[in-house]
């Protein structure tokens, strides 16, 4: 398990920095840059740009840069943002708690909403299945954007039960009701997450539950008599854990990226927002910095689903 263990973190390192070089080549290398996006000074000289490049070590080689950046990075500096002067994880550890908050939240009711849901639906069958099935498409098909602003014309502007926008009100408040007050603003935002979000995972889960059913061994436990509540903890439950195990494992990189446009539309300061402003006014560190964090994140859920689904089934052992 060890030798295991420090292989994948070897494949780890191997990966990011493969990624680091890609990523960081094309941010470089598109047209256009930050200082000279139209967010600096529109009467600053030329010679005052050229003094700021040098100061951020713009004027060097493309390879020289990136290995400034690289060493910096084993030090786990990211750098200087261009836009705001200041560090980049501390600009990224600024706002990366409501993005992980909102995301996490959401991604368990829809794992909660899918499992249980996509379940039942393939062993009931019928209306009930027809039901969910065009819940789930819609739900697949539904524009987040547009979802976020019906909730907001209907809840917030014509019902006013919710408000617009922000994570807190105009008045500071302090402990519990500080955490009302969020929970209430957070309302509308985390709703559209998990509406959007439910509806593959339900339809997924259902296509699974049903291959499981068309087993030889469902056909004997039914013939033996076993009730549904038997069925799902004996048989359905146990065979889709390996996949929902997977799936967590892929999710975990939309705990800080999955809500950019939302983020956007009901301006909460979060990830999503920053990843926005810094591609648009090519914020090259803050950009790569986000990026390395979501590529440590893909990776490192892949390798713990592994090891996971090893330590439950050690003849997956073949497969890793």
């Amino acid at each position: 398990m060890l030798l295991l263990i420090l292989k994948k973190f070897a494949y780890i390192l191997i990966m990011l920095l493969l990624i680091s070089i890609i990523s960081f080549s094309m941010i470089h290398i598109a047209p256009n840059s930050f200082f000279a996006s139209g967010g600096l000074n529109p009467n600053i000289t030329p010679e005052s740009i050229a003094h700021l490049k040098a100061v951020y070590g713009l004027d060097k080689p493309l390879v020289v840069q990136y290995f400034i950046w690289l060493k910096a990075l084993l030090q786990l500096d990211f750098g200087l943002s261009f836009a705001s002067g200041g560090r980049v994880i501390d600009e990224i550890g600024s706002r990366i708690g409501i993005t992980l908050l909102m995301n996490f939240i959401a991604m368990i009711v829809i794992f909660f909403i899918a499992i249980r849901f996509g379940v039942q639906s393939a062993l009931r069958g019928g209306k009930y299945d027809n039901g969910f099935k065009q819940l789930a498409l819609l739900s697949y098909s539904m524009p987040s954007f547009y979802l976020a602003i019906l909730l907001i014309l209907f809840f917030a502007l014509k019902l006013s039960w919710f408000p617009i926008s922000g994570v807190e009100g105009f008045e500071p408040k302090e402990g519990f009701a500080h955490l009302l007050d969020m929970a209430y603003h957070l309302i509308l935002p985390i709703s559209v997450m998990i509406f959007v979000g439910f509806g593959s995972l339900l339809l997924y889960v259902r296509s699974l539950t049903l291959d499981i059913l068309k087993s030889d061994y469902i056909f004997f436990a039914k013939a033996q008599g076993a009730s549904q509540k038997t069925l799902k903890k004996v048989y359905i439950y146990p065979n889709l854990k390996p996949f929902i195990i997977t799936i967590l494992g892929l999710s975990l990189p939309a705990l800080l990226g999955g809500s950019v446009i939302l983020e956007q539309i009901f301006s909460i300061d979060g990830m999503g927002l920053l990843f926005y402003q810094s591609a648009l006014s090519r914020d090259y560190p803050v950009i790569m910095g986000i990026m390395i964090i979501g590529a440590f994140l893909t990776l490192l859920g892949n390798v713990v689903a592994d090891l996971i689904l090893l330590k439950i089934n050690p003849h997956y052992k073949r497969a890793t």
